[in-house]
């Protein structure tokens, strides 16, 4: 039996331009990185900006085990059957972080026979994207420091620099570090630390800016530190956004790859949704909905995480809706939400499964009734459930009113997602009243209550000190009209990763907030997230290698 990374290395790929021409891109309009990548000139957006947008559909999922379950294959393998049906189709997903791919996780590509590549290339390094996000990041990071060893014209308080460096690998040390030590000639002890770059408050502006221009703007409007008298410093002050803006003249451009099966796929940015946005690029999006008459796109982590943030944020930004969503569930992540450990998931039981459908019944709940989207549940078949299972689970969505299909494009690709293409293509067609779960006029208060009470089903929200203060600064600075982005753990619909199903009886412990004034939303740090990743005991680096005719094996 073959792995992700040996079926994904026997496929003769398609040169890029070929893939281009199936949805109406010039070849002029692309910026090849070799035979089988190329990134999209803006003007092919200007050039189409009269078209009538495609049909965007948006896959999300139950909450997951620590293996995930499948979401980024499900998307890829729709993809897949609809082109199999003969659909004009693109996807979008986000790029791959490097700290996932040699952490946990090993490759993001999808699995099996539903992959977007050249899998090696977009796990590592890609186009450079997200090292470009790192580079302008650090490069303000650095325009501070030297701003207040050079006499600190703007009066920066040293203690209340708020903005990080980051760097693209997992590495708990960094967290909190001193910088400047060593005597004057290296600058100035200050207390700094690092956050991955998929938590960069640029990576979440190249995703959300619709232009180049609106980029700059956005970049100016970072808020870097206060002043000794408390007054707000961003990044326009310190004459850092032209050069912010070389950095990232490339990435913002979206690129253009192919699914195993040929179908374009456009993969740009790489915010996490557990600790940011969690959603590819709005430029890709665009892109993608004014040349294919479908576009398949995924959120990151549960659908009270990426769903939720593309809903209540990069909806309002792009003014953009889904037609239809499609919750992805697993039998194994649903017997794991009723109690069953992970070492016995492979076992049919009945018991578990049955319990683990409080955890599906909330995810639906929400779609349905908070933001009033069609849905359809695609149950990502694995070889180890039973028929009695998957008969519970269809029994279930039935008597919910909830089309179900079986999704089996993992071992058969874009042929094993028909029928869930087909139930794709009937619920485009079904009442669709989509709305955000709070008004922007709300307080910052209120919105991160609606998010904790309606879609987590907390019982409230307490707030540390800090949090309550910051909260006060952030409506004296005008932000309070700014959407919420919570940062929390995608193990729980609650903060704490050890309540499973769906719990009830708890309240969301907000320990921190700040703004991401350029992105234009407020991050909201729940529980013990931290965005700084940590490697595994056993981390997927261990079981990576480069073989003498430079094959790469170990990645996923």
């Amino acid at each position: 039996m073959l792995n992700d990374i040996e079926i994904a290395q026997r496929v003769q790929l398609k040169p890029i331009t070929e893939i281009a021409k199936q949805i109406g891109l010039a070849e002029e309009e692309l910026e090849m990185y070799g035979r089988y990548k190329a990134k999209v000139r803006l003007e092919a957006l200007e050039r189409a900006k009269e078209r009538k947008d495609g049909k965007l559909i948006y896959v999300t999922a139950v909450t997951p085990t620590l293996a995930g379950e499948g979401k980024t294959t499900t998307a890829i393998g729709i993809t897949q059957a609809l082109g199999k049906l003969g659909k004009k189709v693109a996807l979008c997903l986000r790029e791959p972080s490097l700290g996932p791919v040699f952490g946990i996780k090993g490759g993001a590509t999808g699995g099996g026979y539903s992959q977007v590549l050249p899998m090696e290339d977009i796990n590592l390094h890609f186009t450079g994207d997200i090292h470009a996000v790192g580079a302008a990041h650090n490069l303000l990071a650095a325009m501070i420091d030297n701003h207040i060893v050079k006499g600190n014209e703007l009066n920066i308080d040293p203690t209340r620099i708020i903005w990080k460096r980051v760097m693209d690998i997992n590495d708990r040390q960094l967290r909190s570090i001193v910088t400047g030590l060593g005597g004057k000639a290296n600058g100035l002890p200050m207390q700094s630390g690092f956050d991955i770059t998929a938590a960069s408050e640029i990576m979440a502006i190249l995703c959300l800016a619709s232009d180049m221009e609106d980029l700059k703007r956005r970049l100016g409007d970072i808020l870097v530190a206060y002043t000794y008298d408390g007054k707000p410093v961003y990044a326009r002050d310190l004459k850092a956004v032209g050069a912010m803006t070389i950095l990232l003249k490339d990435a913002i451009k979206p690129n253009l790859v192919q699914t195993i099966e040929g179908q374009p796929a456009f993969i740009h940015g790489g915010p996490f949704a557990n600790i940011a946005h969690g959603n590819n690029s709005i430029m890709a999006t665009r892109l993608a909905l004014k040349y294919a008459d479908y576009v398949v796109t995924e959120g990151g982590f549960a659908a009270d995480l990426g769903a939720e943030k593309f809903f209540d944020i990069v909806s309002r930004v792009a003014g953009i809706k889904p037609e239809v969503v499609v919750l992805v569930a697993t039998i194994r992540a649903l017997k794991f939400h009723g109690g069953l450990p992970l070492a016995e998931l492979g076992a049919e039981n009945l018991n578990a499964l049955e319990k683990g459908l409080a955890n599906l019944e909330q995810h639906i709940d929400n779609i349905k009734n908070h933001y009033s989207l069609p849905l359809v549940v695609a149950l990502n078949r694995f070889p180890t459930d039973t028929a009695s299972e998957i008969q519970l689970i269809k029994a279930y969505c039935d008597r919910v009113g909830v089309n179900m299909a079986i999704s089996e494009v993992v071992t058969r690709g874009g042929e094993g997602g028909i029928e869930l293409a087909n139930a794709v293509l009937d619920g485009i067609g079904d009442e669709n009243n989509f709305r955000p779960l709070y008004a922007l006029e709300a307080s910052i208060e209120e919105k991160i209550e609606a998010i904790a009470c309606k879609i987590y089903r907390a019982d409230g929200v307490t707030y540390s000190k800090e949090a309550r203060r910051s909260i006060q600064d952030l409506k004296q600075l005008g932000y309070d009209s700014f959407p919420i982005c919570i940062a929390k753990t995608q193990m729980s619909f609650s903060d704490d990763p050890s309540l499973k199903g769906a719990p009830r009886g708890w309240k969301l412990n907000v320990r921190e907030v700040k703004v991401s004034a350029g992105a234009g939303f407020i991050v909201v740090l729940a529980g013990s997230m931290m965005t700084m990743p940590g490697l595994p005991k056993h981390p997927a680096a261990e079981n990576m290698d480069l073989l003498p005719d430079g094959t790469i094996v170990g990645l996923f």
